[in-house]
């Protein structure tokens, strides 16, 4: 039930910061809409790193939390991302917060949330004090996460064993993957940096080029056209899914696929994959099913900290899945902080100049550099002299 406020709206003059709230419980619906200004008001238990970067990308004025933004279970990065890019940061203020109407002047005050005269929620306001000791205190919990991690991946192995070990269930594809190289892109850490530092590798192995939702516009926003996009498609968008690739959509072990309804209003041809675990391992079974020689994963997850900063139980099956797919999968996470180039323009404008004066004493010291400078010298003697000329006579 919404709640019944006054309708006064917040006067700029007020203490406190102010903006209009944009709400939805998904972060990652949210940050379609949100822009430089706004409140954002979500409801995220555990915020994860790619969640707090989407924020911040939106440049909000503050982020109020119905949940709490750190729970204790591990040490989840968003919190101090958030904290650190100078954005408020209101933590556990119950769902009162969420009833806020859309688009609505807010004003934010010690963690109080006030709707004209109205005191909407309260909650905590989160620095970088209070980010590090719940960081501290998360640490203590992931021993637990830990062994929840084990079962979980020991749970999946058992039911996805005829999958993970002989690929039963595998679709058919027309995409022709065998024997080429496979870059799978996810919309994870460092993507966009990685698939520029990439770029040379992409033209001259020309890889197929797998999107995995929202990485099929990573690939378009960086100039190429992806062959294949894998997914649920709760997250790329409708240019993707039109741009010509091949969809693969990835359904529930139970036969059920959200996403088919979507594709089918698109007009677009499509296979499903049923599995358990997530798209991302999906596309990677896929990939390594059809033949390819070498799988490069972009953006994808890889440590025990980022399985769980996902929020998913399942996310053990992206363990399994690196384990079959084995010495095939190479990581390009981390490619552009690994490799930059040392050489600044001043230096390079120095090497130019040096090798051009290399090369007019190499031809100094031939005949038919002789030749040519000569003849250079009387087409520059040419010149001056019809400059001269011109202007003496315009005197």
């Amino acid at each position: 039930m919404r709640l019944r406020l006054r309708q006064r709206r917040t006067a700029p003059d007020e203490p406190g910061l102010h903006g209009p709230v944009r709400v939805d419980p998904r972060t990652k619906n949210l940050t379609k809409r949100l822009r430089p200004g706004d409140v954002a008001v979500i409801d995220h238990l555990d915020i994860d790193r790619i969640s707090a970067e989407a924020l911040i990308a939106c440049r909000p004025r503050a982020v109020l939390n119905a949940a709490r933004s750190t729970s204790g279970r591990y040490p989840n990065l968003g919190p101090d991302i958030i904290v650190q890019a100078g954005i408020t940061l209101v933590d556990d203020l119950g769902p009162d917060v969420l009833a806020l109407t859309e688009g609505r002047e807010v004003r934010i005050l010690d963690g109080g949330v006030y709707d004209g005269d109205q005191l909407v929620a309260e909650g905590v306001v989160q620095d970088e004090a209070t980010v590090a000791a719940a960081m501290e205190e998360a640490r203590a919990g992931l021993a637990v996460q830990l062994e929840s991690f084990a079962a979980n991946t020991m749970d999946y192995l058992r039911r996805e064993r005829e999958l993970l070990l002989d690929g039963v269930g595998v679709p058919d594809i027309e995409t022709v993957v065998d024997g080429r190289q496979a870059l799978i892109v996810v919309r994870g850490y460092h993507y966009k940096e990685d698939l520029a530092a990439l770029r040379p590798y992409i033209k001259e192995y020309r890889p197929v080029l797998i999107g995995v939702d929202g990485g099929a516009d990573a690939i378009l926003e960086a100039g190429h056209r992806p062959e294949l996009i894998v997914g649920d498609m709760d997250s790329v968008s409708d240019r993707a899914l039109t741009s010509g690739a091949e969809i693969v959509v990835h359904a529930y072990r139970d036969g059920r696929a959200p996403g088919v309804e979507r594709v089918e209003k698109l007009g677009v041809k499509h296979v499903v994959f049923p599995a358990t675990g997530t798209s991302e391992d999906v596309a990677m079974l896929l990939a390594d099913d059809k033949g390819a020689e070498l799988i490069v994963a972009l953006g994808t997850h890889a440590t025990l900290v980022e399985f769980l900063d996902k929020g998913r139980s399942g996310m053990a099956s992206t363990f399994l899945t690196r384990l079959r797919v084995g010495s095939k999968l190479i990581d390009a996470k981390g490619v552009s902080r690994l490799y930059r180039q040392r050489i600044s323009s001043w230096q390079l404008g120095l090497l130019v100049i040096a090798g051009l004066f290399a090369l007019g004493v190499a031809l100094a010291s031939t005949v038919a550099g002789q030749t040519m400078f000569g003849l250079f010298g009387a087409w520059t003697d040419d010149v001056l002299s019809s400059v001269r000329v011109f202007f003496g006579g315009s005197a």
